[in-house]
């Protein structure tokens, strides 16, 4: 009797799993198009990813993490590891595009996975005022 009784349980609980796999929601097509219109992440970069696609792996260019506001490095120096994907390097930090300091610091969290190039700064900051026309002297 006993043996019965499990045979007709497991029997409506594989009934009851047709049924609701047959209800899903994955063959609904407004979700599966929904779906399909998600953007995909943007794959994060750490400072070396980054720097690789730039002229000279980036010496020179500015760079910044992505959670910091009017913050950035100009990338002076690049010891890189064999992979190319780690290292170390040194920059000149600069706060609202001016250098808060003249000497080269290492920077810290390069293998973080939150580096962005500042595009709109210049390669060098180098200042230089355009050349000044000489005044003219009349012989007399």
């Amino acid at each position: 009797m006993m043996a019965s009784r499990s045979v007709g349980n497991s029997w409506k609980q594989l009934s009851f799993n047709l049924i609701k796999r047959s209800f899903s929601t994955s063959s609904n097509p407004s979700t599966a198009a929904t779906v399909s219109k998600c953007k995909r992440k943007k794959k994060k970069k750490n400072l070396f990813e980054v720097a690789e696609f730039l002229p000279n792996w980036g010496i020179g260019y500015q760079m910044a993490k992505t959670h910091w506001s009017g913050v950035a490095y100009q990338i002076t120096k690049i010891n890189l590891y064999k992979d190319g994907k780690h290292g170390k390097a040194w920059g000149i930090v600069h706060k609202d595009g001016v250098p808060a300091a003249d000497a080269p610091k290492k920077i810290s969290g390069v293998h973080k996975r939150c580096w962005k190039y500042i595009p709109n700064s210049n390669k060098t900051e180098q200042v230089t005022s355009p050349p000044q026309p000489e005044p003219e002297v009349q012989a007399t």
